[in-house]
């Protein structure tokens, strides 16, 4: 399962990135995570659909300096296959 998850908040500048490729590390997940113009997070996260729930509820509540204020999450039916996590 592939999922692209936006962050919005304060998100940017505070560690978010790092915490994220830390929880994706721990959780077995790979895709990717980046900062987006508008000051937004942009994720994409692949594997067990209860992994990502998991790593999801560590996503809204972030790293310590982080305010995170809303996450919308998108299936994504047809995604290329990642092999590791990585920030971009």
């Amino acid at each position: 399962m592939t999922k692209e998850l936006t962050v919005s908040g304060r998100v940017q500048g505070v560690g978010f990135r790092y915490f994220t490729l830390t929880q994706a590390v721990l959780y077995g997940l790979s895709g990717y995570v980046k900062n987006l113009h508008n000051g937004d997070v942009k994720i994409i996260v692949q594997g067990d659909q209860t992994l990502i729930s998991e790593f999801k509820s560590k996503i809204k509540e972030g790293p310590r300096m982080s305010i995170v204020e809303n996450v919308n999450e998108t299936l994504i039916e047809h995604s290329a296959d990642y092999g590791s996590f990585e920030i971009r």
